[in-house]
């Protein structure tokens, strides 16, 4: 579902990522992880030719796509529909003006989805919020009426309802408490194995990450350090710098990575 081969990302000549290999297949969960400014929300971005003003060089490819070569009208057909950006704070990028279930139906007429009927399109939204353990009623809700946990699910039904098959996860639950962290996770994890979903999973929490991913890749100041499976990076880095990460985690009250 994601392909990625010697991926450099530079601004004004300054190398700011630069990952080997980065492959997510159907079903599996594959994190990035690193310490801020480390270049995973750059590497994430990329793979959907978000980064504006970037010097770009290397190959990507997301479901079938060549994001490098491919035309404008190509990029935003697959943006949503195919492949799902599932950013930190979702509220922030909802409408306060709007309903929830307004803004989804809208969503799923851009991208034909629904049969362009209101009873194909209710459908399909009720289903979207059911799978991600919501009440259909919080679709006539507005944002400020929302958790930030409640506001991260949405993001996702948004995403099922349209039919994405990869999700790019920045950060999901970093603004979320212990609990409704869980619950996500639980959603994301669930998704993946009834749905046949790829994640990209962006994250400092090693503890979280390693309760859902397959693989890890460990990027610092721009750069993969490490990568494997996530058993084996997490119980025996061989990195120094993945070392730390888990050490710091450690020092913590409860951490468990």
């Amino acid at each position: 579902m994601i392909e990625v081969r010697d991926l450099r990302v530079s601004y004004g000549g300054r190398l700011v990522a630069d990952v080997p290999e980065l492959d997510v297949g159907e079903g599996e969960c594959v994190a990035i992880v690193g310490e801020s400014g480390s270049g995973k929300s750059t590497t994430l971005l990329s793979l959907l030719g978000l980064t504006p003003d970037a010097e770009i060089s290397g190959h990507i490819r997301v479901c079938g796509v060549d994001v490098l070569t491919a035309p404008p009208r190509r990029l935003r057909e697959i943006r949503g529909a195919r492949v799902a950006l599932v950013m930190q704070s979702p509220q922030a990028a909802l409408s306060p003006a709007t309903r929830l279930g307004v803004l989804m139906r809208r969503a799923l007429k851009l991208h034909g989805v629904g049969n362009g009927s209101a009873g194909g399109s209710a459908e399909v939204m009720e289903e979207a919020v059911a799978a991600v353990m919501l009440d259909p009623g919080i679709l006539t809700r507005y944002p400020h009426e929302i958790s930030g946990g409640q506001a991260q699910r949405f993001a996702i039904a948004l995403a099922i309802a349209l039919g994405a098959e990869v999700i790019l996860a920045d950060e999901p639950t970093s603004a979320l408490d212990v609990t409704v962290q869980a619950e996500v996770v639980g959603v994301l994890r669930r998704l993946r194995e009834e749905r046949g979903l790829a994640l990209l999973l962006v994250s400092h929490d090693l503890a979280l990450v390693s309760t859902i991913a397959d693989r890890v890749l460990v990027m610092k100041d721009g750069a993969v350090v490490e990568s494997g499976p996530a058993a084996r990076v997490l119980a025996e880095p061989r990195h120094p710098y993945t070392r730390e990460l888990l050490e710091a985690v450690l020092s913590v009250p409860g951490g468990t990575p």
